[in-house]
């Protein structure tokens, strides 16, 4: 392999996770005019880390850290993360869109047993592209009613948790009002392109270091990237690793790369896309004095759908 294509590539990966403090910023900017992009990056690094070891529950410790370092209601910050969430899938949507329509241009081979994924695929696309919007329509530009129609429907709740409920679907819609501002909108999007390409650049270096693929295009790449960014929307039930394998099927399939060096790319690409940030991720949990332990059992109260407001 080559060491400084292999850098490059970390070195991409981990620019993403700052690219991600600047768009969290721009989220949260009605609630807290000004926030630290640095405090933003840390929680950032130490959300993704938390992920790496606990799995999809530590989804939610990275707006728990934002909520407790801006002295923000936790639900606000998973509404922010719901929103970041949904402009990242119409990235992937959009990057997968895109490999659809040029995979046949260039020297892939597409047989017969994949003509069904990209028939499939393209419909599923469009649907999920449909819904994402009419989320961010409702969420950004008609949170009052969103937030109006929420409380109706908890209303439909035992009374003893229907005023917890509704406290949460307030701060919720808060968190995602920032997308009423057509400047923010614009500039969230141009942070998302940022994150794409970045993620693009990092997957075009890290091909580049493997002898076997070095001979990929920035087109082939970005081929690749949209059909695992596809498959990083599918989780397996109580396995994970949809991308690891659609990446060991699109390398071997559509690039007729052998199995062999398929796996190992697919290794590579965990451990650069993924994996990288723990080693930064628990050197700054240190310096801020924050146990990886307790923020497990916070991980597992906010998947049951706790709310952990303390310190907030």
């Amino acid at each position: 392999m080559s060491p400084l294509w292999l850098l490059g590539s970390v070195a991409f990966a981990l620019s993403t996770y700052w690219g991600r403090a600047l768009r969290w910023k721009v989220l949260i900017e009605k609630q807290k005019p000004h926030a630290s992009v640095r405090r933003l990056f840390i929680a950032t690094a130490i959300g993704f880390t938390a992920i790496v070891i606990f799995g999809r529950p530590g989804e939610m410790i990275r707006p728990y850290l934002i909520a407790k370092k801006e002295r923000l209601p936790v639900s606000s910050q998973i509404g922010a993360w719901f929103l970041e969430r949904l402009y990242d899938l119409l990235m992937a949507l959009l990057i997968f869109s895109i490999a659809l329509v040029q995979v046949k241009s260039t020297t892939v081979q597409v047989g017969e047993a994949l003509a069904w994924v990209l028939r499939i695929g393209g419909h599923a696309a469009g649907a999920l592209a449909t819904l994402c919007i009419v989320l961010l329509a409702v969420f950004g530009l008609f949170s009052q009613f969103a937030e109006q129609r929420l409380r109706q429907a908890a209303g439909a709740l035992p009374d003893r948790i229907q005023a917890r409920v509704q406290g949460m679907v307030t701060s919720f819609v808060q968190g995602v009002q920032s997308t009423s501002n057509p400047k923010a909108v614009l500039q969230v999007i141009g942070y998302s392109i940022l994150e794409w390409v970045l993620i693009v650049g990092c997957y075009y270096c890290l091909f580049l270091a493997v002898p076997q693929t070095a001979g990929f295009s920035l087109l082939d790449v970005s081929i690749f990237v949209g059909f695992v960014a596809f498959g990083s929307i599918v989780q397996i039930p109580g396995i994970g690793g949809g991308p690891q394998i659609v990446s060991v099927v699109i390398l071997t399939q559509l690039f007729l790369v052998p199995m062999e060096v398929a796996s190992g790319v697919a290794i590579l690409l965990w451990m650069v896309t993924f994996a990288v940030i723990v080693p930064f991720g628990l050197m700054l949990a240190v310096h801020e004095g924050i146990r990886i332990t307790r923020l497990g059992g916070v991980a597992e109260e906010l998947s049951h759908g706790g709310t952990p407001e303390d310190g907030t």
